[in-house]
């Protein structure tokens, strides 16, 4: 035991699981902050908190009040803001630590990129994917509409479909996971750009400048593939170009195939 408050003992454990709680309800909020659902976790907050105070003085009608509301409370969050607790796991599941730890999804989806992106080049449908690295983008996939869906081709190509509802904007891709479509990218501020790029193109570029995403694009007008990474825009990719490009980023190494391998997808 360290100290006392009251008739409170505090241990060291003590210390630490407040420690914990505290940092897991700071990042909760930082992540529901400017959302609807910030309003619901700060009225949960306030149940916890009459929940705590009926505990300590023993308050039998208080406590008893607040436990039925805590149900109440909690399988509304979850019924209600399905959208934010799915863009949370998303979030939770982008992070570094646990990524090192557990591949996931399938990281031999180059084929069905190429195939896509041969697929749209000889229809000339424009098209913009976003496929993420290390570097989570909450901000980029707030702004479009979740899919959560296993990546296939057939799928990918029928969201740049012009006719498709979807086709304006980006898709992201976690891995083998479509999370989003119809996604708002940053253009890039560059003043040395060739004046002949047009929106596709210089969206790739602020993005590429911004974060460490590889971002795949088909020129409407040409049919033209092209990457935009780091900052830089490389345009004219064959097939094979393509595929090495995107074997040489994506493909399993061959010391993770002797390691652990998850396959995740929500099924909804």
């Amino acid at each position: 035991m360290l100290f006392k408050i009251g008739f409170l003992p505090i241990t060291f454990i003590d210390l630490i699981d407040v420690l914990i709680v505290t940092t897991l309800i700071y990042k909760l909020y930082q992540f529901l902050k400017g959302s609807v659902a910030i309003r619901m976790f700060l009225g949960l907050l306030l149940i916890l908190l009459f929940s705590v105070v009926g505990d300590l003085f023993n308050m039998s009608a208080l406590s008893w009040i607040m436990s039925g509301l805590k149900t109440v409370w909690l399988l509304a969050f979850v019924i209600v803001f399905q959208p934010e607790l799915r863009r949370l796991l998303i979030y939770l599941g982008q992070n570094k630590l646990i990524q090192k730890f557990v591949r996931v999804g399938d990281l031999n989806f180059t084929d069905q990129l190429v195939n896509t992106a041969l697929d749209l080049s000889k229809k000339n449908y424009g098209a913009l994917i976003v496929i993420l690295r290390d570097m989570g983008l909450k901000n980029i996939i707030e702004t479009g509409l979740m899919i959560q869906a296993k990546l296939s081709d057939q799928l990918l190509s029928s969201v740049f479909i012009p006719r498709s509802p979807l086709h304006d904007g980006a898709v992201v891709l976690q891995d083998d996971i479509i999370i989003a479509a119809k996604c708002l990218l940053p253009l890039s501020q560059n003043p040395d750009l060739d004046p002949s790029l047009g929106t596709r193109h210089r969206a790739a570029l602020g993005l590429s400048e911004q974060s460490d995403a590889f971002i795949l694009i088909v020129s409407e007008e040409t049919g033209m593939i092209s990457y935009a990474e780091n900052g830089k825009l490389v345009r004219g990719l064959t097939e094979n170009l393509l595929r090495k490009k995107l074997d040489e980023i994506f493909s399993v190494k061959p010391e993770e195939k002797t390691g652990w391998h998850f396959n995740l997808l929500t099924n909804n």
